[in-house]
């Protein structure tokens, strides 16, 4: 008896049957990215049982001999951060969309080295008596980290099938098309990045954070018994290194000053909502900082820094930068002049630099000089208030409220982040950008 019900459990799986086809795929990466699809080769072995009967349900399963995808030399990823999922077609005496899924479940996968896709599978009721053929259709690839991003392949080309189940009839009865499989999503992600174009001019957009008297009179002096300075807001040409190459933006800019004793508490303002957010970004994963750059009497930088987001940042929600803050002992008596100077961005592993193309003061100061002070400090550079260069480099003219409405510095760099993801799975082998 155990024998013939051996016998009777096997029918559906024996024998099984395994077949690779290979075919032109185009990939596109994240909207949010920028990037342009992308062509390779698609190498998927399908198994699946090579008899069946009516009414079974079997199951299928899809490797990746070869994805069309190679990890860049971008980032390196983590273990157990990349899922695909996919449509098989099913067509001859049976027509259906079959949902294909693999765990989250790959090695380490180094930078410019051959994607590591685990196997999916999907089920699929048989339904009709005769040859059903099994053909890869398009294909999904999501990476959990840094954040989430997903890429979506299509063929480009006819693809041939790469098994046949032959289906005779039998005791089951018909059901649904597919079974039970995991659905797999092939809409497009959305989510691109889109630069504030309203309330940014003049920085009447955001959180001000502070007094806005400074107006065009190019920052106050300090003076008598006055405690509290108002800087002008500059526009400020930035150019970036970013983990995925050079990048320019301009960002309105304001430096305030509050007098602390013979030192003086700085906050640094960005105005106004720089963009909206391209994705969904986590909490405390976005760190900003810059040295204001001292001129005039004074020479060398002060430090100052601001919070991570507090909270995550949901796709399309304004990313507003929080103020930075630091403070400023003068080491020179004097008039002294205060710049926005270099801005870095520490964001999920990641380190943007941006550096002014030149200098534009925001704030002058009459200053005594303080013990330790920071004139001559290190890292420092002798400046002027009037255009002497904290780069070295020129080019990037002055463009005031018209270049706001471009990508902006931070804008920028929390973009950077999010086109990470999107960079994983946008460069193929053999293949040359569209």
């Amino acid at each position: 008896m155990l024998g013939g019900a051996g016998i009777l459990l096997g029918v559906a799986a024996v024998p099984a049957q395994a077949a690779e086809v290979s075919y032109l795929t185009e990939c596109v990466p994240p909207a949010i990215s920028g990037l342009p699809p992308v062509e390779g080769t698609t190498r998927a072995d399908i198994t699946a049982p090579a008899e069946a009967k009516v009414g079974d349900e079997v199951t299928i399963t899809w490797k990746f001999v070869q994805a069309a995808s190679k990890n860049p030399d971008v980032l390196d990823l983590e273990k157990d951060t990349v899922m695909p999922t996919g449509t098989l077609k099913a067509a001859g005496a049976q027509t259906a969309d079959i949902a294909m899924e693999g765990p989250r479940q790959n090695p380490a996968i180094p930078k410019n080295s051959d994607m590591k896709l685990s196997d999916m599978t999907g089920t699929l009721k048989l339904t009709a008596a005769g040859e059903v053929t099994l053909t890869p259709d398009a294909y999904g690839i999501n990476v959990s980290k840094p954040i989430s991003t997903d890429t979506k392949c299509a063929p480009k080309e006819a693809v041939t099938a790469a098994a046949t189940i032959k289906v005779t009839e039998g005791g089951g009865t018909s059901g649904g098309t597919t079974g039970g499989g995991p659905t797999a999503t092939q809409t497009p992600p959305t989510g691109s990045p889109t630069p504030s174009e309203s309330g940014t001019g003049g920085g009447t957009g955001g959180d001000t954070g502070g007094d806005t008297g400074g107006g065009d009179t190019g920052g106050s002096t300090g003076g008598g018994g006055q405690t509290d300075f108002t800087g002008k807001e500059v526009s400020v040409a930035y150019e970036c290194k970013t983990p995925i190459g050079d990048k320019s933006a301009v960002s309105p800019v304001q430096i305030n000053a509050s007098r602390n004793g013979g030192s003086y508490d700085l906050t640094v303002q960005f105005k106004g909502s720089v963009m909206d957010s391209p994705a969904d970004i986590p909490a405390d994963s976005v760190k900003p900082s810059m040295e204001v750059t001292l001129g005039g009497s004074d020479t060398g930088s002060v430090h100052v820094e601001g919070p991570t987001n507090s909270e995550a940042i949901k796709t399309g929600d304004p990313m507003e930068i929080s103020d930075l803050t630091g403070t400023y002992k003068p080491g020179a008596t004097g008039e002294s002049t205060l710049s926005p100077g270099v801005l870095t961005v520490e964001a999920l592993g990641t380190t943007t630099t941006c550096t002014p193309s030149k200098t534009e003061v925001s704030l002058t100061l009459d200053t005594t000089e303080q013990a330790s002070g920071a004139a001559g400090g290190s890292g420092g550079s002798s400046t002027t208030g009037s255009g002497g260069t904290s780069s070295g480099g020129g080019g990037l003219a002055e463009t005031g409220a018209e270049g706001h409405s471009a990508v902006k510095a931070l804008g920028l760099v929390a973009g950077t982040v999010i086109l990470l993801g999107g960079a994983v799975f946008t460069f193929m082998p053999g293949r040359r950008l569209r």
